[in-house]
């Protein structure tokens, strides 16, 4: 009797940006009514999918590093049908946010934002996530998951290249409790990422 191959990995191609980032939505348990401050724009989509979660109670605001960064942001936004309140490309210190303005914070960090910065960058960013959180407010560090072999030969190399001391010296979880950060810790891997959690 004939049958059919399964075809889900071909479904997979075709999910939602909701779907594909399910993980990614549970990990950072964004809601209806959060004030989200979202740091660095690697994958459009992760952004949409996150960003969507806040509706017409909420806020998002986002920092990008250049223009290309900006007015992909802009576009996800428009098409996922919330308002983004992006300031002009660059990650400034002091961020140009309130004292707590924020209960949740994600860093993008897949393509090396946070552990390609000079400690010293790293540490300024750190610090004012934690002045724009509320207390008991959350960030949440999505990397690229470390991987081997074949996977590491098919994955395209970070668009700068990471400090040596970031990984050396605990990586996300070190930085996170050196900046005053509690609970510092991994929260999963999964789909080639991994996520750390602070809480303010």
């Amino acid at each position: 009797m004939w049958r059919s191959r399964p075809t889900l990995p071909l479904m997979a191609l075709f999910r939602k940006p909701e779907q594909k980032h399910s993980v990614a939505i549970a990990m950072t348990g964004v809601n209806l009514g959060d004030r989200l401050l979202y740091v660095g724009c690697t994958d459009p989509t992760l952004l949409a999918a996150i960003g969507s979660k806040v509706g017409l109670s909420g806020r998002v605001c986002g920092l990008v590093q250049n223009e290309t960064d900006a007015a992909r942001a802009r576009r996800v936004a428009e098409k996922a049908g919330f308002l983004l309140d992006l300031d002009a490309p660059g990650i400034p210190t002091p961020f140009p946010f309130d004292d707590g303005a924020f209960n949740l914070i994600v860093v993008d960090n897949q393509e090396g934002l946070l552990s390609a910065m000079r400690p010293e960058e790293r540490v300024s960013l750190l610090q004012q996530a934690y002045r724009t959180l509320m207390p008991r407010g959350r960030i949440v560090i999505i990397e690229r998951a470390a991987r081997g072999g074949l996977g590491a030969l098919l994955r395209p190399a970070p668009s700068a290249p990471p400090d040596p001391h970031y990984q050396a010296a605990g990586g996300a979880i070190a930085a996170l409790k050196a900046e005053g950060f509690r609970a510092a810790r991994q929260l999963a891997e999964r789909d080639g990422l991994s996520f750390f959690e602070g809480v303010r």
